[in-house]
């Protein structure tokens, strides 16, 4: 199926965990350490807060308060109702490396994925964590072994799903009404876990490198592929039921718009954090798709 991409915010660094809310389109870009919104064609841009330690994941506790991922101090911020930033939850003694992705539930109580090693650095890898932190900051480590935990939603019956970005898999837990998670188990499989942990020998044995993603009304998932530049919307067990190919990087996506049906896509030429401090290549773009969105974020 062919579909049209427009690109809608140009000139950024490195967008990233795109999410609908009360109308615009919120996203983090790394590298100008902001925080912003749009209007659903892109017009309108502003800032919605500065962090200086590169924000990832954005979420909305039940109140409103925004939560925004700070990746290398290791911490939960929240807007406070008169724009100030404080920290909601410090999680430097419970992950590895840079924190990352974050899911928050309707209760608000986030999960949070993290690097678990110097990805920048080129450190072999090593498995990271899911941290929850509850609406009052308490931080707890829910999930381990995890080959870098990604993007996640959560579907209608409380389920967690989370991209494993370097195992070739999606993995799911049911969340449990105290926030712990059960059941673990793969949602989808693309390929046999890589047998390498050293970053340029594993690439080639990642088949989907999952990265941000979002639920649709008949339960697949849109993925971007981070590592071969393309978007996937696959169903449970890991049937691919449609490809859109990038002709660059893509990291994140998210469905939203009026009616649900514009897929929001974080695109950049790679992932790379020297080059992409040094540049203004990075956009968020859209295409229309068929299916709704659903779940969360």
């Amino acid at each position: 199926m062919s579909r049209t991409v427009d690109a809608i915010v140009t000139d950024m660094s490195y967008t990233e965990c795109p999410r609908w809310h009360e109308g615009r389109i919120w996203f983090s870009d790394f590298y100008t350490y902001a925080v912003y919104s749009a209007a659903e064609d892109g017009s309108d841009l502003r800032v919605e807060a500065d962090v200086p330690q590169q924000p990832s994941g954005i979420g909305w506790l039940p109140d409103g308060r925004l939560l925004i991922v700070s990746m290398r101090d290791r911490k939960v911020l929240r807007r406070e109702a008169d724009g100030t930033l404080v920290t909601h939850a410090d999680l430097s003694d419970l992950v590895g490396g840079h924190v990352n992705d974050m899911v928050v539930d309707e209760r608000g109580r986030a999960f949070i994925g993290e690097f678990g090693f110097d990805l920048m650095g080129g450190s072999p890898l090593e498995t990271g964590v899911l941290v929850r932190v509850d609406p009052d900051g308490t931080a707890t480590t829910v999930a381990d072994d995890l080959w870098f935990p990604n993007g996640a939603v959560i579907t209608a019956d409380e389920t967690l799903l989370v991209c494993e970005t370097f195992a070739n898999r999606v993995t799911a837990f049911d969340i449990a009404a105290d926030g712990s998670l059960t059941n673990r188990r793969v949602w989808a499989s693309f390929g046999d876990q890589p047998t390498e942990v050293e970053l340029e020998s594993m690439l080639p044995q990642i088949k989907v490198a999952s990265d941000g993603c979002c639920l649709d009304a008949d339960g697949a998932l849109w993925i971007a592929d981070a590592v071969n530049g393309r978007l996937l919307r696959v169903r449970e067990g890991g049937e691919i039921a449609e490809e859109l190919p990038a002709d660059s990087g893509v990291f994140a996506c998210m469905l939203g718009g009026r009616d649900g049906r514009t897929l929001f896509i974080s695109a950049a030429p790679d992932f790379h954090e020297d080059a992409r401090k040094q540049a203004r290549e990075a956009s968020l773009r859209t295409t229309r798709v068929e299916t709704p969105h659903a779940g969360l974020p």
